[in-house]
């Protein structure tokens, strides 16, 4: 029987050596693309298989500067949020075992968040789709951000239970939260009775053969062979490590070697009796109708047209990705422990997918109706600031050398009387031109209303100053005028310019700041928006 899946395993590599020219030629490429990765400097780690066979295993760099160690294939190494699909794989355990459904409501298990106005349910919350907000980009509104603090999954839901709003009604969109992962930790422990780190180990890990792989559930445990995670500065490497407690989310301790292992378990059925792989790759639909790309824990998507089901992770320093191919038994794994190349790490993954995957014979493009043209008069109608309905972000549309521009910086192609092209997405103009439908290629749409332009002078600044405060962050901001000019002040020193978009709306580094107004139109609070954490309210004081 070994024969046999030696011979298989021997036989899938020959066919991988086909594909890319000779073994030799392979590896020189896969070495010139973790050339970045010098000897000295933090490094890389890297394990393709196919078929269950380990194709190629390597590390670079270092895993230790301040001691001098290598990184090597054993080095322990952070996984961020490939993580999540071990987390939702632990979820799925729990239904079979019947102690859960998926279609359950979260407050059955977790009774300390608000009743929102529609329940959400723990599959929507394994999809991302739940609405909840992410409780790390809560604390950094509160000036806290993750890594300031040694934050704790029971830190993480007090967060979350804090917060009086959701992101978006459950089920309507899909919108990436950690929140939804460190609450299923918490629910795994209150409904087996194991932590996540212990029910892993026991249900996961050991049958998956994944001995150097454990739960950074106490980051001051001794983990030997641990890669120290690094970012670079002006001053060199410093360490950037996770110092925190919240795990499930991410907190995956793993070796390349390790996930390729756990592809093949899973992919081959063994997750589950029976198996649960058909659960672990099924993604769901948006209450509209638009089918989203996420599962357990897994983006499932599309390349060179074969299926992939792939998670890239990054926490403090730490940069990974796994990629499956189920069609060629493919899986593909690197984990770094250095986010100096943040241009963009997850580039590393598509080289090494075109060295594997071989391209189709032909690839259809995708047709774009052609540009019309339209008269200056048309074009002057639909210029302005208009308002987006979830975040409240602006956009202006201005005229410039004939053409409808943005302050995206993206020319705005006519295809139609009252329909452009931003790339692949649409935007469609709604009679009387005061309300936009930007809609995506998977026709997501989201609605954009005209707005007043800013008109900020001397005069009324004093109309946005104050001090406001938060519930939901435990935090004040206060805006003062400075210089002819509104800032958000953070005690003790973060300082924001505010610059003006729509009438009492503002632009910031910390996001766009929009204020609220009564029936007297006076100032009553302000909301502010980040990526994963929409509307965080701020009630004036004084």
């Amino acid at each position: 029987m070994k024969r046999i899946t030696v011979f298989m395993g021997l036989f899938s590599a020959l066919q991988v050596y086909a594909q890319t020219g000779s073994w030799t030629d392979t590896a020189a490429r896969i070495e010139n693309i973790f050339s970045r990765y010098k000897p000295n400097n933090p490094g890389i780690q890297v394990a393709v298989s196919r078929n269950g066979l380990l194709l190629f295993s390597k590390a670079w760099g270092m895993a230790d500067l301040e001691h001098a160690v290598p990184l090597t294939t054993s080095s322990v190494t952070e996984a961020g949020s490939v993580s999540k699909q071990f987390t939702a794989a632990a979820i799925l355990l729990l239904e079979q075992e019947g102690k859960l459904s998926l279609d359950d409501g979260v407050r059955k298990y977790i009774p300390e968040l608000p009743e929102y106005e529609r329940p959400v349910s723990i599959r929507q919350m394994m999809q991302h789709t739940s609405g909840l907000k992410d409780w790390g980009s809560i604390a950094a509104i509160g000036g806290w951000p993750r890594s300031t603090k040694t934050y704790s999954n029971e830190d993480a839901l007090y967060i979350i239970s804090r917060q009086k709003t959701l992101n978006n009604q459950p089920g309507d969109e899909f919108i990436y939260s950690n929140s939804n992962y460190n609450l299923f930790a918490i629910i795994v422990k209150r409904v087996s009775g194991m932590s996540l780190y212990d029910f892993c180990r026991k249900k996961i890990f050991d049958s998956a053969g994944m001995k150097h792989t454990e739960w950074r559930a106490n980051f001051r445990k001794i983990v030997p062979n641990r890669a120290i995670a690094y970012s670079k500065g002006g001053e060199g490497y410093l360490t950037n490590m996770p110092n925190e407690y919240v795990y499930g989310n991410g907190g995956l301790l793993t070796t390349t070697e390790d996930l390729v292992k756990w592809n093949d378990y899973y992919a081959g059925g063994k997750l589950g009796n029976p198996s649960l792989l058909q659960k672990q790759i099924t993604s769901g639909k948006l209450t509209n109708g638009i089918q989203h790309n996420y599962a357990a824990g897994l983006f499932i998507e599309k390349y060179r047209g074969l299926d992939l089901w792939t998670h890239n992770g990054a926490t403090a320093g730490y940069r990974s990705n796994l990629d499956y191919f189920p069609s060629l038994g493919l899986s593909i794994a690197w984990l770094s422990n250095t986010s100096e190349f943040d241009g963009n790490p997850f580039n590393l993954s598509i080289a090494l997918r075109e060295i594997f995957v071989p391209k189709p014979p032909t690839e259809t493009a995708i047709k774009q109706p052609p540009a019309i043209t339209l008269d200056a008069e048309k074009l002057k109608t639909l210029t302005g600031w208009y308002r987006n309905s979830r975040d409240g972000s602006g956009i202006n549309l201005f005229i410039k050398d004939a053409l409808l521009n943005s302050n995206t910086g993206l020319w705005i192609k006519p295809v139609a009387d009252n329909i452009f092209m931003v790339g692949y997405n649409k935007i469609e103009f709604l009679p009387g031109n005061q309300r936009i439908w930007f809609i995506t290629p998977a026709k997501d749409s989201t609605l954009f209303t005209r707005m007043d332009s800013a008109n900020i002078n001397a005069g009324n600044l004093e109309e946005y100053t104050g001090e406001y405060y938060s519930d939901e962050t435990e935090t004040k901001f206060a805006v003062q005028a400075k210089n002819g000019k509104l800032v958000l002040l953070q005690k003790p020193s973060n300082e924001f310019v505010l610059k003006p978009t729509y009438k009492d709306g503002f632009e910031s580094a910390a996001g766009p700041v929009w204020f609220e107004r009564d029936k007297k139109k006076k100032i009553i609070q302000l909301k502010i928006s980040v990526g994963r954490a929409r509307n965080i309210r701020f009630d004036k004081m004084r």
